[in-house]
C-alpha cells in the first residue's frame, strides 16, 4: 500500500479571489499586534502587583475585581486561575513560595470559592503542590528535571518545525514572515516579547498540522511556565532571538525540513543555556542575600 501524503502549497497564487481570503485573516493578525502600540489605561492594585507596572495595554482582556458582584462564581474561578497562573508565570509568585487562600482572596478582591477552584486546577496542571507542613506552594524544577524539559522540548520544537515545512500552507508561512516582521518593531520589554514568543512557537505547532504533537507541545508550556522569568531578560536576548526566528521561518518557506528542525533545536538549546546562567544567578543571589542578613543580626 502507498504512503498517504499531504498536498503542500508551493507558492501563493495572489489572485483576486484568493487573496480576498488571505488578507482579512492576514489582517485580524496584525491587528492583535498593534494593540501593543495603543495607549495604556490605570490598572488596579492587584493587577498591578502582576504585571509590576500600573498600566495596562489597552483592549487587553483584564478580570476587573470591581464588578465580581454581577459575575457567575464560574467566571471568577477562571479569572482567579487566569490571575494566579500568570503570576507564577511572571515571577511574582515565586517557585516554592507557599501561597495561601485567604491572602489570594485578599489580593483578588473575590470570596474564597472561586479562589479553591482556581487553586484546584492549578494543581491539577502541577502548577501547584502539597507544601510540607500542609497548604499549597507554587511548583519547582531542580536542575535534573529543568534539563529533562528542555531535552524534550528540543525534540518535540524540532519535530513541529520540521513538520511545517513539510506541511504548512502559504497563508501560515505568510503569517510567520508577518510576526517575525513585527516583532522587529516591538519595545525591548522582555515580557512583551515573551508573550509573543509564545505565539509565534504556537503558530509553528499549528503549521505543523499533527494534533498529537500539539497537544504534547501545549502541555509541556505548562511546565515552561515554572521556570520563572523569562530568559528575554538576558542581555542581547531579544535580538538574539529576533534573528533565531527568522532563520527558521525561512527555512519553513523554502520547504527544508531538516534545516529547520536543527534550527529549531539550537534555538531551544541556546534557551536552556540561558536558563542554566540564570538559575546560577539568583542561586549566588540567594546565597549573598543570606550572608548579608546574618551579618545584619550579628551587628545588633
Amino acid at each position: 500500500m502507498s504512503a498517504v501524503t499531504r498536498p503542500v502549497a508551493a507558492g501563493f497564487p495572489w489572485s483576486s479571489s484568493n487573496f480576498g481570503i488571505f488578507f482579512p485573516l492576514f489582517a485580524l493578525h496584525m491587528n492583535v499586534y498593534m494593540v501593543i502600540h495603543r495607549g495604556k489605561v490605570e490598572v488596579s492594585p492587584w493587577e498591578a502587583a502582576i504585571s509590576g507596572s500600573n498600566t495596562v495595554e489597552d483592549d487587553t482582556l483584564v478580570a476587573w475585581p470591581g464588578a465580581a458582584s454581577s459575575r457567575a462564581a464560574g467566571g471568577l474561578a477562571e479569572q482567579a486561575y487566569r490571575a494566579i497562573r500568570n503570576a507564577i508565570q511572571e515571577g511574582q509568585l515565586e517557585a516554592g513560595q507557599r501561597v495561601l487562600e485567604l491572602e489570594l482572596c485578599s489580593w483578588l478582591k473575590v470570596s474564597r470559592t472561586p479562589i479553591r477552584e482556581a487553586m484546584r486546577r492549578l494543581q491539577s496542571d502541577g502548577m501547584l503542590v502539597h507544601a510540607p507542613g500542609g497548604g499549597l506552594s507554587v511548583a519547582q524544577h531542580d536542575l535534573r528535571a529543568v534539563a529533562e524539559l528542555y531535552d524534550v522540548r528540543e525534540r518535540l520544537e524540532g519535530a513541529a518545525a520540521g513538520m511545517s515545512a513539510r506541511f504548512a500552507d502559504a497563508t501560515e508561512i505568510h503569517m510567520l514572515q508577518a510576526m517575525v516582521d513585527t516583532h522587529r518593531q516591538l519595545p525591548d520589554d522582555p515580557k512583551i516579547h515573551a508573550r509573543e514568543n509564545t505565539l509565534f512557537h504556537e503558530h509553528i505547532y499549528r503549521a505543523a498540522h499533527n494534533r498529537f504533537l500539539l497537544k504534547s507541545l501545549q502541555d509541556l508550556h505548562d511546565s515552561v511556565v515554572l521556570l520563572g522569568r523569562t530568559t528575554f531578560a538576558a542581555p542581547g536576548r531579544i535580538a538574539e532571538a529576533q534573528g533565531e526566528h527568522q532563520a527558521i521561518v525561512a527555512a519553513i518557506a523554502r520547504r527544508d525540513e531538516a534545516a529547520a528542525e536543527e534550527l529549531a533545536r539550537r534555538h531551544v538549546r541556546r534557551g536552556y543555556e540561558l536558563r542554566l546562567a540564570a538559575m546560577a544567578e539568583a542561586a549566588r543571589a540567594g546565597s549573598q542575600n543570606r550572608v548579608d542578613s546574618s551579618r545584619d543580626l550579628l551587628r545588633r
